[in-house]
């Protein structure tokens, strides 16, 4: 207790006597002890106001590129060497603190309205002032007036800058570094494109040469061993990147999670149990979201499920479910989504960044940052009930999209494989297609002209039903059903709609079409046209094939024999059907439901 008394007392010492000497202080002489930088004026006034809770002369300056300094001074050369080693000695100040010049500084944003570096070389003159006093004798004012009249003398050159350390020095002040710093430098010198070797805090031949490297690109002596200064802008340069987002340390005490979110481009918007939602507020399309949420490890199973059905995450990226978190990484053209949640005493805590693409250095830079910072506040998670009060959609999850894909039209499968017809408009431009949102599918032939494609999946399924092909041909003015997803898969199951075929042509006399009295919805086209033996005639087209606008009770299908002929140029041999007589509605219904598939294209 009584040395760190006459520690610190010692430091109160120093403090209080540079802070006389540095009013007396020349301005050739002035520099400032620089003990922290920061990438925002936000961050630099927080750890500001805790340094001058216990330090004197403090101070904050623009750094220029976007960083904020913190600056203890102005002091002689001397004392400032004094201060440094005894501040750090005490702890007082990080290891990394240095010497600095007025040169470095920009305009001073702390104290509010001063402007210590215009005061201080106004103050010099005033100490060194040769001016006759009011109550001199004549003889002493006309030698003034005389002066006065002299040309001036030629300003005196500056002097040359003095190196904040030796290498020596240098070495030494190395030393103190931590393993982790250590690392840091050898992080930043590889995203500088200096270091390409392993980040293991040693400093061999590989990091001295990437050091060398760097002092010399960046007009520093080739030493191999990076001064504190040299070390400060090595770090600069590597968070340069971070300018602009504004990290700051958010406490969530609902969420009961503590960690730097980018304000600069997200601000809290709402909370919606599990979710608190940080949303976009400017040109970056970026999201922040807290997950916070009682449970168990099935609760978090079923949390890994459910968030890869949402927009945000999207399908492709790598993915890790362990017993007691996961991690789920998707991206697409448009956005990058990162998530990270764990188990803990029965507390389920996560986060989710969500950020364009094309933009990968800031994102991964952001996202080591938020990672270091993460932290659970224990004993608080976010109410069940949070935000159920709010309006509620089919196609949101807690405030969240639910993935949808880019359209959904009908389809039928043709063999016990799972092949599946549909119309080509289905599968245009796809990232991915997929057969009941379950199995992905890839198209194997296609006919441009009638508008059809023929699916395969990608892994094998065996449908309930598959299509039956007439060899008959179709009587006019006979009962047909169409199976389909009129609503574009929001209902789980296909419905039929009734109708009668009215010509085996086209309104052009197309002798591959057949024309329908059947009204029907987009998400129908592709689905299959049965007759009364439950035999497939033909697949419904799109409403707007005829090229004109219609009767809604006017619909069109592509002719059966055509859709064989598909199947056969693809390999695959069509099932004839047996004509011989005629099913009840419900058998029918029961058929189509069987063979119809749900086909989506997604992005």
């Amino acid at each position: 207790m009584f040395r760190h008394f006459l520690r610190l007392a010692s430091a109160l010492i120093v403090a209080l006597h540079v802070q006389a000497v540095s009013v007396r202080a020349q301005s050739d002489d002035l520099v400032w002890v620089q003990i922290e930088a920061q990438p925002s004026i936000a961050l630099a006034e927080d750890a500001i106001r805790g340094y001058a809770d216990r330090l004197q002369d403090v101070n904050g300056f623009a750094l220029g590129g976007g960083w904020y300094g913190i600056a203890l001074g102005p002091y002689t050369r001397e004392d400032a060497t004094r201060v440094l080693q005894v501040l750090r000695a005490e702890g007082a100040i990080p290891r990394d603190s240095y010497i600095a010049f007025s040169s470095a500084f920009r305009q001073q944003f702390w104290p509010r309205g001063a402007n210590s570096l215009d005061q201080a070389a106004a103050a010099a003159p005033q100490a060194t002032d040769d001016a006759a006093p009011a109550d001199a004798a004549p003889a002493d004012r006309a030698s003034e007036q005389v002066a006065e009249t002299r040309p001036e003398p030629a300003p005196a050159p500056e002097p040359e800058p003095v190196p904040d350390e030796t290498p020596a020095e240098a070495r030494r002040s190395e030393a103190l570094l931590s393993r982790d710093e250590r690392m840091e430098l050898q992080v930043a010198l590889k995203w500088a494109g200096y270091y390409n070797s392993a980040i293991d805090g040693a400093f061999g031949r590989g990091t001295r040469g990437s050091m060398a490297a760097w002092q010399e690109n960046n007009g520093y002596d080739r030493t191999g061993v990076l001064t504190t200064r040299q070390r400060a802008a090595l770090m600069r340069q590597y968070n340069a990147v971070l300018e602009g987002l504004d990290l700051r340390r958010v406490t969530d005490d609902t969420a009961g999670i503590r960690m730097l979110i980018p304000t600069g481009v997200v601000a809290f918007d709402r909370y919606e149990a599990p979710f608190a939602h940080y949303n976009p507020t400017g040109d970056i399309d970026a999201r922040v979201i807290l997950i916070s949420q009682q449970g168990d490890q099935k609760t978090l199973f079923g949390l890994y499920d459910i968030l890869q059905t949402l927009a945000i995450v999207p399908e492709d990226g790598p993915r890790e479910r362990r017993s007691d978190g996961f991690t789920i990484v998707g991206e697409n053209a448009r956005i990058v989504s990162h998530t990270e949640v764990t188990l803990r005493d029965g507390r389920i805590k996560g986060w989710t960044l969500v950020w364009p693409s094309g933009d990968e250095e800031r994102r991964s830079r952001l996202l080591g940052e938020m990672q270091k910072s993460f932290e659970r506040i224990e004993g608080v998670v976010m109410p069940s009930a949070m935000g159920a009060d709010e309006s509620q959609s089919i196609d949101l999850l807690s405030g969240l999209e639910i993935r949808k894909p880019v359209l959904s039209r009908s389809g039928f499968y043709v063999n016990d494989r799972g092949y599946a017809l549909t119309v080509a408009e289905a599968v245009g431009s796809c990232g991915r297609i997929t057969l009941d949102n379950k199995v992905d599918a890839e198209v194997v032939a296609r006919d441009d002209t009638a508008g059809v494609a023929l699916l395969k999946p990608t892994e094998g399924i065996a449908p309930l039903g598959y299509a039956r092909f007439s060899t008959a041909i179709p009587r006019l003015q006979s009962e047909v059903a169409v199976a389909g997803y009129p609503y574009e898969g929001r209902l789980a199951a296909p419905t039929l709609n009734f109708g009668k075929v009215e010509e085996l042509q086209g309104l052009a006399g197309e002798d591959w079409i057949e024309r329908l009295s059947l009204s029907a919805l987009p998400g129908d086209a592709g689905g299959p046209v049965i007759d009364e033996s439950g035999a497939v005639i033909g697949m419904l087209m799109p409403a707007g094939k005829a090229g004109r606008q219609l009767p809604p009770e006017v619909s069109f299908a592509v002719d059966g024999q055509v859709l064989v002929g598909v199947l056969g140029e693809a390999g695959l041999s069509a099932v004839a059907a047996d004509t011989d007589r005629a099913m009840a509605p419900e058998d029918i219904t029961r058929v189509g439901m069987a063979m119809t598939a749900l086909v989506s294209c997604w992005e």
